[in-house]
């Protein structure tokens, strides 16, 4: 999908018109308050409460009276940086679908947040849902979260945000639901307020199609369900251990994983940490060096990102894992999506989300601290242990990363 971007004469009949439910002026952008501010702006900007259906824009270099100052380049590159940087700090789920540019506008440079509605809103900053009436940024109320909660039943929605019509209440752990996540998700002013039902909740952090519709979605079955796999078959992990370099080896350990997401997560990881062996160095420094077979936390956010990118639609394959005597590979069904490519694929700015619901579960959870951050933790980890940088194998059918030794240390026999 293209998205249809303001020309200059736009955008600066936008400014000229000031702030309203689609415009925010901030005239310098610091840590603090006006920080805070702009998120929230950008937050209800994708929720579009007010349903226009066309991006809001924050402004940054103009002052609420709508006069702009000319950016020195230095600074407006620096706020290039950081205001792209909203995208992927985890604080705003689902992440937002924003363009960041420095525009001259009447003969000024000023930089500009292009921020469009969300396909499956309500979007939250910080478990709080934050809307606009005219100029004014507000928190939901629970008929504006009904609003947005309907609003998402008429838009294109990702996978992850669809229902899942095999699926019921029934199968869905409603318990671990309220107990677990939803301190996790929502902030908890908002929890005290407690004047949603369970059903209007559930529709909010999009587990449900809507408190009408009360038919799971596929985040829902994935992430509160135990047995997934009888409404998406993919939704298992596979790990096998060999002795030797090739799948005709003989095989070590076995298990084939179907859970809870989050438990998926937890029993594959505690796997991989109980293969994984350390050497110990006494000789060559003062101090004992130690040095693992492969970074756990290369493995976890390897696997992290396997779970949140793969496909869960259309295939059966599930994820995965094989450690071999001489590599680990992970293969993720599903290739590239939306601007990632075979040719960007890990390069620093190029993210995009086939699962953007799945992402904000995983960061509230605190499986995924920052979005986009997995690949190059990856890259710093293994680099510090010893090991070769990750391998990336793109097709447009899977992605198989590999894990190699530090030079000199084999598994052991």
């Amino acid at each position: 999908m293209t998205l249809q971007q303001y020309d200059d004469s736009e955008l600066e009949a936008l400014m000229a018109a000031g702030e309203s439910d689609l415009v925010e002026f901030k005239q310098a952008w610091s840590k603090g308050s006006a920080s805070e501010r702009g998120r929230e702006a950008v937050c209800a900007f994708a929720n579009d409460l007010a349903n226009h259906g066309k991006p809001g824009v924050l402004f940054v270099g103009v002052a609420d009276d709508g006069s702009a100052r000319d950016l020195p380049k230095q600074d407006a590159d620096q706020l290039l940086q950081t205001l792209t940087g909203i995208k992927s700090d985890g604080r705003i789920v689902p992440p937002p679908t924003l363009q960041v540019a420095c525009r001259s506008l009447g003969g000024v440079d000023v930089v500009v947040v292009t921020v469009w509605p969300a396909d499956s809103p309500p979007v939250r900053f910080d478990g709080r849902i934050c809307v606009r009436s005219g100029p004014r940024r507000g928190f939901a109320t629970s008929q504006d979260e009904r609003i947005l909660n309907e609003k998402r039943r008429f838009r294109d929605q990702p996978f992850d945000a669809r229902p899942c019509s095999s699926a019921s209440l029934e199968d869905l752990d409603l318990f671990w639901y309220k107990e677990n996540y939803l301190p996790a998700a929502v902030a908890p002013e908002v929890l005290e307020a407690n004047r949603r039902s369970r059903e209007e909740q559930l529709a909010s952090t999009r587990m449900i199609v809507s408190p009408a519709e009360p038919t799971p979605t596929h985040l829902g079955v994935l992430t509160l369900s135990s047995s997934p796999c009888d409404c998406l078959p993919c939704a298992h992990v596979q790990f096998l251990k060999l002795a030797g370099p090739t799948l005709a080896d003989e095989p070590l350990d076995e298990a084939d994983i179907e859970d809870r997401m989050v438990d998926v997560i937890r029993r594959l990881e505690e796997k991989l940490a109980s293969h994984n062996r350390t050497a110990v160095d006494f000789r060559s420094g003062s101090t004992e060096k130690r040095t693992e077979l492969y970074p756990l936390v290369a493995m976890q956010q390897l696997f992290r990102n396997a779970v949140m990118h793969r496909t869960y639609e259309h295939t059966n394959a599930p994820i995965r894992v094989t450690w071999y005597a001489d590599r680990l590979d992970i293969l993720s069904p599903g290739g590239p999506v939306g601007i990632v490519t075979a040719e960007t694929f890990g390069l620093p700015g190029y993210t995009d989300y086939r699962n953007p619901n799945l992402a904000g579960f995983l960061r509230e959870t605190g499986f995924a601290q920052r979005f986009e951050a997995g690949i190059a933790t990856a890259r710093r980890e293994c680099e510090r242990n010893g090991n070769p940088p990750p391998e990336f194998e793109v097709t447009d059918a899977a992605i198989r990363v590999t894990l190699r030794p530090p030079q000199g240390m084999k598994e052991a026999p």
